[in-house]
C-alpha cells in the first residue's frame, strides 16, 4: 500500500530545492534556501574578536539568532537556536579562530513545513559563502511517521500536523568534504560520521526510528548532490565574472 500525499509526491520524494549564495552585501556570508514553499535566509557575521560568557575562549564560538517571519521568538525557536548552534559547532573547525564569535542569523521568510532542516541547510550554505573553516558540510532532512507506519520525507505544514511523530536528522555531506581524501581529522578534530544531529518529537518505536534514519540517509544523498551541483555552478559563475 502506497501512502497518498496531497501534493502528489511519493513518500520519499523531496520538494523542489533552490539555493542562492552571496545575496546580501553587509554580512560576511549569506544564502537563501527553499524547499517547496518553505524559505529561509541565513546571514553570517564574523568571526569577531572575543567570546561570550561560559564559552571556551580557546576555541571559536558560534551563536545562532532566530528571527521569525512575524512576532517574537518563543520556546520552539529557542530550541531551534540551540540545535543549530550544536550542529554548526560540530561541523566547523573550532581551533582555527580561537577566542572569536561568529553570528549566524536565521530569517524565516515562509514556513510551509520542515522549517528547521531548511534553516540548517541555509546556514550551511551561508557558512561556506563566508569562508568559515569547516570539517565538512551537513545536510538536514525531516522524516515523519504516519499513522499507518509509513515514513514520509520533507513534509509540508499540512502533513506535519497529521503525523504521529517525526525526526529531524542531520547527516555529514561526505560528497563535499573539505579534507584530503581518506583523512578523518581536521586540524586535530575528528570528523563526524553517520548522524550529526538527531531530534525526535512524538512517540516512535526503535524500529520506526531506524526506518526514518535509513530513508533520511538516502534523501541526504540527494541533498548532497544538489549542494555539489549548486556550488559548482556558483564557482563557474564566479570564474566567468572574474
Amino acid at each position: 500500500m502506497e501512502i497518498d500525499r496531497e501534493d502528489g509526491r511519493t513518500p520519499n520524494q523531496l520538494r523542489p530545492l533552490a539555493c542562492s549564495r552571496n545575496i546580501l552585501h553587509r554580512p560576511h556570508g549569506s544564502a537563501s534556501w527553499s524547499q517547496g514553499d518553505t524559505k529561509v535566509l541565513a546571514a553570517v557575521y564574523g568571526p569577531k574578536a572575543g567570546t561570550k560568557k561560559n564559552e571556551n575562549a580557546e576555541k571559536a564560538c558560534f551563536e545562532v539568532i532566530w528571527k521569525p517571519k512575524t512576532g517574537q521568538i518563543g520556546k520552539v525557536e529557542k530550541e531551534y537556536e540551540m540545535i543549530m548552534k550544536r550542529t554548526i559547532q560540530s561541523i566547523c573547525v573550532l581551533t582555527v579562530n580561537p577566542n572569536t564569535t561568529t553570528s549566524v542569523i536565521i530569517q524565516v521568510v515562509h514556513d510551509d513545513g520542515s522549517l528547521l532542516p531548511c534553516a540548517i541547510n541555509a546556514a550551511c550554505a551561508a557558512l561556506v559563502d563566508a569562508g568559515i573553516p569547516m570539517k565538512h558540510l551537513a545536510v538536514a532532512i525531516c522524516c515523519c511517521l504516519a499513522d499507518n507506519g509509513y515514513v514520509v520525507l520533507d513534509p509540508n505544514k499540512l502533513e506535519e500536523k497529521k503525523m504521529s511523530a517525526f525526526a529531524y536528522l542531520v547527516f555529514p555531506n561526505t560528497t563535499l568534504s573539505v579534507l584530503p581524501e581518506g583523512s578523518s581529522v581536521a586540524d586535530g578534530e575528528p570528523v563526524e560520521h553517520g548522524i550529526i544531529t538527531s531530534v525526535t518529537h512524538g512517540v516512535m518505536s526503535v524500529d520506526d526510528y531506524f526506518l526514518c534514519v535509513e530513508n533520511g540517509c538516502a534523501a541526504a544523498a540527494s541533498l548532497s548532490a544538489f549542494f555539489r551541483k549548486n556550488f559548482q555552478q556558483s564557482q563557474r559563475d564566479s570564474s566567468k565574472a572574474g
